[in-house]
């Protein structure tokens, strides 16, 4: 009824209804109302005040209904009033229901002051041939001195490829690298000889497009203990507040591979090594670049298959075979974004064969897929504990009752206050022996694990102090150095079938 109202007085006043619809300020709708007054309704139908407020009342969502009587020019001044008023309490609700758009997610990475680009064994070589894919490695360059001189922004580079690289210069094939005595070998030697070709590739074409770079090479120590974690990321922040770009891989020379394969490391692939590079450095956004244009519910080259533009916690996705030369696949960029956006980092999956993708990304623009960070950020502490430390590497336990564990998982970021420590009367027991500074897991009184820590006592002084003076105040673990409800995360996780 109130959309044929105003279409009708849109036939008869044209011109006042589109001026109406581009300004919509006081005076217009003041001049509307003088205008309807002298009209009166018609003795033997509702007046036109009245129609307009059945229709709002009878509309479950009067959104458009309103936008409406905004624009119709026959509204009286009550009704409008009222549906001005209507209308701001139906935004506000949308704006709670809907959340943040893809759009202004988007736009924080495009404002990204700190930022890490990945690149795989895909990207840098040419399918399985071993050949350097030197076309492409000049366009990541270019996008990176794009955002490093262009825009300002700090850039570090996770590279992938010195072992797939290294078959070609050496003549071999997968199968000479695989998971046997020899096979471990061969794979060392082939980091060694491709990392050499790898690096002096980036070296060059970044010194004649005026960029310094720097090698960094990591193997799981660097992340298994916290002091090491904390020089390496600073080092490498140090390097990026200077410009230089951090050229950042897997020390496959010294390891082989073995390292990851055994699942007890931090990092699995250079994926996840970049999500952890990432949130321990304090980034903005990180961007891993692969051969598949974005995450989609399913394999690409299936029927069907939808491409996920902002990733959900509840997504459902089916997972392909992994890409050719690569240890990483999509499952393993999934895991590793959702721990960059753990850290609080925007992580985005994209295709880095097409050159643009890298500037297109960081200028807000939809391409792959968008993994929201978390708003709140976690201390670099508290992340490498939730995501680095590995529980075969913790140095000991320490128990506390279910209702402790209750209390610290509710308290969130906490401040710094005496009632967020964990004290000596907080603790049941003491198992293991370690040194003070030594990162430890907190369980519950049945021995199940609810959080982590960095003690701030050794055992032995622990133990000797609960004897002798018993329950007390004396600070182990301070909120800053705790993470707990662990399980959270691993619940977080998409559900992911094969």
């Amino acid at each position: 009824m109130v959309v044929k109202i105003c279409l009708q007085s849109f036939r008869r006043r044209p011109n006042s209804v589109k001026h109406a619809r581009a300004h919509h300020d006081d005076s217009q709708d003041d001049a509307f109302r003088t205008q309807h007054a002298s009209s009166p309704a018609h003795p033997h139908q509702p007046s036109t005040d009245k129609k307009i407020i059945m229709a709002l009342n009878a509309s479950a969502s009067a959104t458009r209904a309103l936008r409406s009587v905004l624009l119709c020019p026959q509204a009286p001044a009550a009704v409008l009033a009222r549906a001005r008023g209507q209308e701001r309490r139906e935004v506000r609700g949308l704006a709670v229901r809907s959340g943040p758009t893809a759009q202004s997610m988007r736009a924080k990475v495009q404002g990204s002051g700190r930022v890490v680009i990945k690149v795989g064994t895909a990207v840098v070589a040419n399918g399985g041939t071993g050949q350097l894919a030197v076309s492409r490695l000049g366009g990541l360059v270019e996008q990176i001195k794009m955002l490093a001189k262009g825009q300002q922004k700090q850039v570090l580079l996770v590279s992938s490829g010195a072992v797939g690289l290294g078959r070609g210069v050496l003549g071999m094939t997968p199968e000479d690298t695989l998971d046997t005595p020899g096979g471990i070998l061969n794979r060392q030697a082939c980091a060694a000889s491709g990392q050499a070709l790898l690096m002096g590739s980036y070296t060059s074409m970044m010194n004649a497009l005026g960029l310094q770079c720097a090698q960094v090479l990591i193997t799981q120590h660097d992340f298994i203990c916290p002091q090491r974690y904390g020089r390496l990321t600073s080092t490498l922040e140090a390097l990026a507040k200077r410009g230089i770009i951090p050229i950042i891989n897997e020390n496959d020379v010294v390891t082989g591979g073995t390292e990851l394969e055994s699942q007890q490391g931090a990092f699995s692939d250079n994926d996840m090594l970049s999500a952890l590079v990432a949130a321990g450095v304090r980034a903005d956004a990180v961007a891993m670049m692969t051969d598949v244009d974005a995450v989609f519910d399913k394999p690409p080259t299936e029927k069907g298959a939808k491409r996920i533009a902002v990733f959900d916690k509840k997504q459902q996705v089916t997972i392909g075979a992994k890409s050719a030369g690569g240890r990483g696949g999509m499952e393993s960029k999934i895991h590793a974004a959702q721990t960059a956006a753990a850290g609080g980092v925007h992580a985005v999956v994209a295709n880095g064969h097409d050159l643009d993708n890298i500037s297109r990304i960081f200028a807000g623009s939809d391409v792959g897929t968008l993994f929201p960070g978390n708003k709140r950020r976690p201390s670099k502490l508290q992340h490498w504990l939730a995501h680095a430390a590995k529980t075969s590497n913790l140095k000991g336990r320490v128990a506390v009752s279910k209702a402790v564990a209750e209390r610290f998982a509710h308290k969130g970021e906490a401040p710094d206050s005496p009632s967020h420590h964990l004290t000596m009367a907080d603790v049941l027991a003491i198992h293991g022996n370690f040194g003070a500074n030594s990162a430890v897991e907190i369980t519950d009184d049945e021995g199940a694990p609810v959080g982590r820590g960095l003690v701030q006592l050794p055992s032995a002084t622990l133990r000797q102090r609960a004897n002798a003076h018993g329950p007390s105040s004396e600070s182990v673990m301070g909120p800053a150095d705790m993470v707990w409800a662990l399980r959270e995360f691993e619940a977080a996780r998409t559900s992911l079938s094969k």
